[in-house]
This record gives C-alpha cells, sequence and structure tokens, in this order.
C-alpha cells in the first residue's frame, strides 16, 4: 500500500511537493549554490573525509548505522579492561549541526539518478507501525543489517551530487555453520564490550560451589580464530588479564585457564617480516599460548567447536578473526566494476573514482575507498586503517579543491594515490611488541621486538588518536590500571 509523503526539493527556492511513494525522500534544501556531499560510513575512511572536508563550502551529510567512529587498534585493549571504551571512540555528532548525520544503512544506490536508498539503523517508535530492522535488545548485527521491510514506511531517500564510499566490510566466517550465532567478533565497541562481559562471565560461572573442575576447565578455554594482527593482540590482551588480575582475585582458576590461537596459515601475522613472526610465535609459546596453525574449523556449536585436526574443543569464549566478507551494500551494486579477486570491493581508477560496467570510465562524482575499493588492476592493498585514512585524506584535498575551483572541475594533471607504507605494529603481550618498517615507503627500512617496540606500539597509538579528550583518556587509564589494576566489575 502506497503511503503519502512530503518531499522537499530546491530550485530558486524550498517548496513542498506530494509524491506517492514506498520510501520518504528526503531532498533538504541546502543553500543556494552548496553541493550535497554524501558520505557513507563512519569508519577510518568516511570519517576522515567528515573531518577534513570543508564544511562551509559542501553541504555535508554523513550516512553510518553507528553514530560513532571505532579507534580500532584500542578495542583489543578495551574488551578485556585495559581501556575504557569511551577511550575507542569518537562521536560522528560533533560535527552537528553543521554536518547533517543519519544512522541508517543504505540499501542500494542509484548512479543514473543520484539517489540512495537508506533504511534506519534505530529501532522505529511504538506508534510507527511497522517491522524494526534491528529487533529490540540486540545490538546491530555483526555480520550485516538486516533485510529491509518491502515497503517500510521507515525507509526514506537522499540524493547526492557528490558520493564517498566508505562502508568497509564486515567479518568473514568462510560459511562454517554457527559461526554468527556462537562466535564473538572484534570489529566494533560493541563486540568488545559483549566481550568484556563475556570472560568476566566465565569466571563467575566457574567460581560456583556446584561447578566440577572438568567444566571450569572447559568455561576457562579461550579460543581465538584468526593469527593476524587482530587475533594476536587480542590474545596477548587476554594473556595479560590472566596473568595479572585474574591470578590476584582467582588465584585458582587463573592456573586453569588456557588461550588457543587458531589459524589455517602455517603461521601467524602473515603480513609482518619472517624474523618478527617468528619471534611473536616464540614469546606465545613461553607465554603457554597454544599456537594451533594449519588447524580447520568444521562448525561450531554452543560452547564447543569441531576441529579437523583435533576434533570436538569445549571454549568458554570463542574470538572469530579471520578476514573480510563483502558490504552487503557492496554487492547489491550491479552497475560498477567490481574486483573478481577480492569480491569486496569496486574497482576505482588511480583518482579513487568508481569505474562503471557501460561506459567502463569512472564516475567523477562517485568515489569509493578503504576494504569497499581496489584500485584497477594493482594488486589489492593492505586491509588496514592507514590505507583508509590515507585515501580519505587524498580525496578530501581533491573534493576542497574542486569546491573551490571557479570551472567546477579538476585538471588532468592530478597526481594519482600512492599509498604510503608507515609500518605495522603488534602487541604481543606482557609489554613487549614487534614492529615492522621493512616494507615501508620512505625512511628507514628496520624492524624492532621487545620494550623498544611496545614503547612506540603506545606512542604511535596515542599520537593517532584524534580528540584531546582521547589524548587524554588514553594515557590516563593506561596509568591508572597499571598503579590499581583492571575494574573486574560485571555490569
Amino acid at each position: 500500500m502506497s503511503t503519502l509523503n512530503l518531499t522537499r526539493v530546491h530550485a530558486s527556492g524550498p517548496r513542498m511537493v506530494l509524491r506517492r511513494s514506498g520510501a520518504r525522500g528526503l531532498f533538504s534544501s541546502p543553500a543556494v549554490g552548496k553541493q550535497r556531499l554524501v558520505i557513507l560510513g563512519s569508519g577510518w575512511g568516511g570519517y576522515e573525509v567528515l573531518r577534513a572536508i570543508d564544511k562551509k563550502r559542501w553541504n555535508v551529510i554523513i550516512l553510518s548505522p553507528t553514530n560513532y567512529f571505532n579507534f580500532t587498534p584500542l578495542l583489543a585493549s578495551c574488551s578485556v579492561g585495559t581501556l575504557e571504551f569511551r577511550s575507542a571512540i569518537e562521536p560522528v555528532r560533533r560535527y552537528t549541526p553543521e554536518v547533517r548525520a543519519y544512522t541508517a544503512w543504505c540499501d542500494s544506490i542509484d548512479f543514473k539518478h543520484k539517489k540512495l536508498l537508506c533504511m534506519p539503523a534505530t529501532k522505529p517508535p511504538y506508534f510507527a507501525g511497522s517491522k524494526s530492522p534491528v529487533p529490540a535488545g540486540q545490538a546491530a548485527d555483526p555480520i550485516g543489517p538486516a533485510n529491509p521491510v518491502p515497503g517500510d514506511s521507515q525507509r526514506f531517500e537522499l540524493t547526492y551530487d557528490k558520493l564517498v564510499i566508505a562502508v568497509g566490510a564486515y567479518s568473514q566466517t568462510f560459511n562454517v555453520p554457527g559461526v554468527k550465532e556462537h562466535a564473538h567478533f572484534l570489529k566494533d565497541i560493541l563486540d568488545a564490550r559483549r566481550i568484556r562481559a563475556r570472560i568476566l562471565e566465565c569466571f563467575e560461572q566457574a567460581n560456583q560451589p556446584t561447578i566440577t573442575d572438568a567444566d571450569r576447565r572447559k568455561l576457562l578455554n579461550f579460543c581465538v580464530v584468526g593469527g593476524g594482527p587482530t587475533g594476536v593482540e587480542f590474545a596477548a590482551e587476554l594473556h595479560d588479564l590472566l596473568h595479572t588480575d585474574m591470578s590476584r582475585h582467582y588465584p585458582q582458576l587463573a592456573r586453569m585457564a588456557r588461550i588457543n590461537l587458531y589459524d589455517v596459515a602455517p603461521t601467524i601475522l602473515g603480513g609482518f617480516d619472517e624474523g618478527l613472526q617468528q619471534y611473536a610465535e616464540s614469546k606465545f609459546r613461553r607465554e603457554g599460548i597454544r599456537l594451533l596453525t594449519q588447524h580447520h574449523v568444521e562448525r561450531v556449536e554452543e560452547g564447543r567447536m569441531f576441529v579437523t585436526e583435533e576434533g570436538e574443543v569445549h571454549f568458554g569464549l570463542l574470538v572469530w578473526s579471520t578476514g573480510l566478507a563483502p558490504n552487503p551494500l557492496i554487492q547489491s551494486i550491479t552497475e560498477a566494476k567490481k574486483d573478481e579477486r577480492t569480491k569486496r570491493s569496486l574497482i576505482t581508477d588511480e583518482h579513487l573514482n568508481v569505474v562503471m560496467k557501460d561506459t567502463n570510465a569512472p564516475d567523477p562524482d562517485v568515489f569509493a575507498i578503504g576494504d569497499a575499493a581496489t584500485i584497477g588492476d594493482e594488486p589489492p592493498l593492505p586491509a588496514t586503517a592507514q590505507v583508509a585514512n590515507q585515501q580519505a585524506k587524498y580525496i578530501t584535498k581533491r573534493l576542497n579543491k574542486l569546491i573551490k575551483s571557479s570551472t567546477g572541475v579538476l585538471g588532468a594533471d592530478e597526481k594519482p594515490f600512492k599509498f604510503q607504507n608507515a609500518g605495522s605494529l603488534a602487541y604481543v603481550g606482557d609489554w613487549e611488541a614487534i614492529f615492522d618498517r621493512t616494507r615501508a615507503a620512505s625512511g628507514p627500512k628496520n624492524k624492532e621486538t621487545g620494550r623498544v617496540a611496545w614503547l612506540l606500539w603506545r606512542s604511535a597509538y596515542f599520537t593517532k588518536t584524534l580528540s584531546v579528550r582521547n589524548k587524554i583518556l588514553v594515557p590516563v587509564y593506561w596509568f591508572l590500571n597499571w598503579i590499581f589494576g583492571r575494574d573486574l566489575s560485571r555490569f
């Protein structure tokens, strides 16, 4: 049944037009001559564009299912209580009312008419009379958004003059049964909260007098699937928690706890220098973290998973960190070229404009960055924060230069985007880290391990923290937890 909606458009001034459609049209009236820039996503790419874009010249709209930016390198620390959650996020609405922000998903893009079909990521009001895209009491799905309800009156449209697609990617499960239902992911601050609550719950359950030692060992068996930087840093942070605060407050239980790190590859930290991989592996083995490489998970059930090489493995907590899967928005796009290798990204030219199928030419009004983009025939760039951040800075300079140009177009002599690898860092526990600059674009191509690398790790994350508030909070929490220990309250 069609609904009657009010749509505002602008020409010589704002006016109201009645139309019938299955979605609400939001054609707001910006100042005359002000082009509309729509940013999809509030991650490392989208948030950087939001921060640096000239908001006085652009009419900026940001659309994201969350109203904050995740400082992802600190999520592992938040998940074990080393840092508090607020210190790892930045609010999108810091830039409102200058910028309009909608907490919603973009379900599809009409490139021809420059329209976006959007679905709210919030529960609709009780009087709206439509189904919620997210059930009450549940957080947004870590794998992907729920399917929009056909004909739902909550859906709405947005138009754009320029579009930045920075939606990122979702957690890859490789279609292993039960992962989505029974594993935890670590891509969002909500994931870190759930992991922290589950760790504390495992210890409280194991502390009950009616539990047998065999069941205690099952509850205190912590499994991590994925040997990349996220999985390794979480295992290291969890090891620190078990051997400091948990050993002090649950001495008997802490001795029963085990950490197991699984990966299908023969080594962990595949993107790092081989010598650093060996250092991390030897460090983990010395600290009692079991490294189970070349292991394959067949399926996951509640409290247990089945591994081809081991059989049935019981766990109290399973953290899944095995790579990236396509964002549903990218999957829904048929008009643009896609990378056949990654299956999760749009093809762009060297200036990060999306290449369209019908013309085989880049669309000058649409950009794609981060995990949602691959440049031409070049090898895919690493799926890291620094890639998305550098791409965002590049297109922001282009857009700011464009809006200042009297012609409204940029010259053909523009420099193409070039990724400048600044090196890689990973924490390996007990105040030690590894730092790899062997593939750095410039400067010394060295590598560091141990306490020196740990100091570099902490100083890098401190300096990269975006707001003054978090530049204060992060070192303060590090200091407080060093003096007083982590808070083990479960709430």
